[in-house]
């Protein structure tokens, strides 16, 4: 299984309807991506367990992307429900603001490239255009090698001879020498990208190449671009034009602005160029499939 539970999809300050930014990636361990006021009653709200928390990552230090970090981890410590570090992945200089007694932390500093990987995925940053030092995120599995099964079988394929051939490359049957490639192929894994705070660029169309989910900031309408490259953020038409130009298959609309009750003009501008687009709610969960998995 790979779900994400949108926590929060506001932009900079909070709504009766949305929540502030975090994304709740669960595929075989729980990471947080950003951790916005509010993040950890979010995670209640619609049944995320806070405690199976693996990894939480700030895409950028404005406020309204990590202030929820300080809540949820003081009832970490207090429920003492950790059994191994807690690893935080933030721009220079954000363990500073930390305090010294949540020794179960593990601050690192994030740097483009990989991040973290599991037996699952890997999770690497890219920067992206923003205030200051900002990043975005990419949750990629890791390929797995499958069988042709009924092939692997015809040519005598049998018990231990699966794992010789994965150990070896080859497998040799009697006379006949069984190649790896014969009887394999490649199950890519799938891809998740998230943007934090951004205005469109080239970085996140290379991040996001082939995609199974993009997740763009969509702050703006068309008619507020102006503001939007001020404020150093996207309007939904351009979240919609680097999902067209990465090839991904499914883009998710979030950081909506608060002058939006209803998304209805942010979903329209973006469907215009890139038709398979949704946006965020706060409590929307998406499981990511492929329908050869299904």
């Amino acid at each position: 299984m790979l779900k994400l539970t949108f926590l929060g999809t506001s932009a900079s300050v909070p709504s009766v309807e949305r929540s502030m930014p975090s994304i709740a990636v669960r595929g075989k361990e729980l990471y947080l991506w950003d951790c916005g006021e509010g993040a950890q009653r979010q995670m209640m709200k619609y049944k995320v367990g806070f405690g199976s928390v693996r990894g939480i990552f700030i895409t950028h230090m404005h406020l309204d992307h990590f202030l929820g970090i300080y809540g949820l981890i003081e009832t970490l410590r207090l429920s003492n429900t950790f059994s191994q570090k807690l690893a935080v992945f933030a721009p220079r200089k954000f363990g500073d603001l930390l305090i010294s007694r949540w020794d179960f932390l593990e601050i690192n500093e994030i740097r483009q490239g990989l991040l973290l990987k599991d037996s699952e995925a890997a999770i690497s940053a890219f920067k992206v255009r923003h205030s200051g030092e900002s990043f975005g995120f990419v949750y990629k599995e890791h390929d797995k090698l499958k069988f042709y099964e009924e092939k692997a079988h015809r040519l005598g394929l049998a018990g231990p001879m699966f794992r010789e051939i994965q150990e070896n490359g080859f497998v040799k049957i009697g006379r006949k020498r069984v190649e790896l490639e014969d009887v394999t192929w490649t199950k890519t894994g799938r891809k998740i990208v998230y943007t934090g705070d951004c205005l469109p660029s080239r970085s996140t169309v290379e991040a996001a190449k082939g995609a199974d989910l993009l997740i763009h900031d969509a702050t703006f309408a068309n008619e507020f671009q102006k503001e939007a490259e001020e404020r150093n953020h996207s309007t939904a038409e351009q979240a919609a034009e680097v999902a067209k130009e990465a090839g991904v298959k499914q883009l998710a609309l979030t950081h909506i602005s608060g002058r939006y009750r209803d998304a209805a003009e942010l979903l329209k501008e973006a469907r215009a160029v890139f038709p398979n687009t949704i946006v965020a709610e706060d409590g929307l969960g998406l499981e990511i499939t492929r329908k050869e998995d299904e």
